[in-house]
């Protein structure tokens, strides 16, 4: 059968593989030797499985949203990953990459991060496990997410502020494959979302797909069925929706919707909106869609939120979009704001600024009353209330 999951070359139909530089080779091989049997151990899936409960507190809840259902004229269910440890999915991938990283005798790790997130996920495991962590995050990142950069701090990471290009995500990415690049004995890199060389999005979507499987088990309970008939989630590079279709990615009754950060509207230039407007091109070691202009130059994304401010998709959304198993809408900022007020004052759930654009998306579709909606909100939005405060203020 047909499948969308990852080839064993590292493809995902036309997107994907590993492109990266010379220095780096014997680091993205051993890796990709690696990986696959450590997952597999017995061992290893133990001490992750007893990690996500214990540590990260999952199960996360699917939340029958009954106030929100009644907006939309269909039943909605919302993954709760925000009200994991550390507030987000991030801690699904930290904890099974930092895990990996031991099984290879690494001892520093580094990562990237633009919302804080997966920083503060990071910083966490290290914390766990007694390593060394260098965080690189862009300086425009640092300022807006303030709070997020003082805890990795108090947990004992080093911050590094970059202020390359436009100080966001994609610059912060850049920083730490050069760190990489210099130290590639020691160091792991903690990669954050399902981008980046192979294995990284197969990796990556492996450890969140913990998120789909507990989908099914949920919803069998709940509805007496496990699949749903639309799963919707934000893309940056894409990790939390990469574990909610994960299970999913091959069952033609469920249709799979994308949000991505349309920002001040695809026309202005002030956008993220990669599958829209991307074009063919090589990103961080992988072959997917990216903003550029007629030379092949990256352009600079923007969106409101710091966690889908990157030019770049994961090589699986690329492949869906281009194959039409997945339907993408760019979300602007207002829309995005709107919708994370409706949730807070619907439901009593303050959705982080990633996870709003998701809620922005119900709008945009045509529910029939039997239908089963699941929704992930990724993270919580204590670490965007300034910003949501800010705008508040502006009206």
């Amino acid at each position: 059968m047909e499948t969308f999951l990852v080839d064993q070359n590292g493809y995902y139909g036309e997107f994907g593989g590993s492109y990266i530089p010379e220095i780096l080779h014997k680091c993205v091989e051993e890796l990709q030797n690696t990986y696959l049997e450590v997952m597999h151990s017995e061992s290893f899936r133990k001490e992750y499985e007893q990690l996500l409960r214990d540590y990260a507190g999952r199960p996360s809840p699917l939340y029958p949203a009954k106030r929100l259902s009644g907006k939309y004229g269909c039943k909605i269910y919302l993954k709760r990953e925000d009200l994991n440890h550390t507030g987000s999915h991030k801690i699904n991938n930290t904890i099974g990459q930092i895990l990996l990283a031991r099984r290879m005798g690494k001892k520093r790790i580094i990562a990237e991060t633009g919302a804080g997130q997966h920083g503060v996920a990071t910083a966490t495991v290290c914390a766990l496990m007694d390593m060394e962590c260098i965080v690189y995050m862009g300086k425009t990142d640092v300022e807006r997410q303030h709070v997020n950069v003082e805890k990795m701090k108090m947990l004992g990471a080093t911050v590094i502020p970059v202020t390359s290009g436009n100080m966001t995500l994609k610059d912060a990415t850049n920083e730490a494959i050069r760190d990489w690049c210099c130290h590639p004995a020691d160091t792991f890199y903690i990669i954050g979302s399902t981008v980046g060389p192979h294995p990284y999005p197969d990796m990556v979507s492996k450890l969140q797909s913990v998120i789909s499987e507990e989908i099914r088990k949920q919803l069998m309970e709940q509805e007496g069925r496990e699949h749903p008939d639309y799963l919707i989630a934000c893309v940056g590079g894409g990790s939390n929706a990469a574990g909610t279709i994960y299970h999913y990615i091959d069952d033609m009754r469920v249709q799979i919707v994308l949000a991505e950060a349309g920002g001040k509207g695809i026309e202005t230039g002030m956008t993220a909106a990669t599958i829209k407007l991307g074009q063919i091109g090589i990103i961080h070691g992988a072959r997917t869609y990216v903003i550029q202009n007629e030379d092949g130059q990256i352009e600079e994304p923007y969106s409101i939120s710091a966690g889908l401010d990157y030019p770049g998709i994961g090589p699986m959304h690329a492949n869906l979009a281009a194959r039409e198993r997945a339907t993408v809408f760019p979300i602007n900022d207002d829309e995005a704001i709107a919708a994370a007020y409706e949730l807070t004052q619907l439901e009593g759930i303050i959705p982080a600024l990633e996870s709003a654009h998701a809620i922005g998306v119900l709008k945009k579709l045509g529910f029939k009353p039997t239908d089963i909606v699941v929704l992930t909100v990724s993270g919580r939005g204590d670490k965007d209330i300034e910003t949501y405060l800010n705008l508040r203020s502006d009206d």
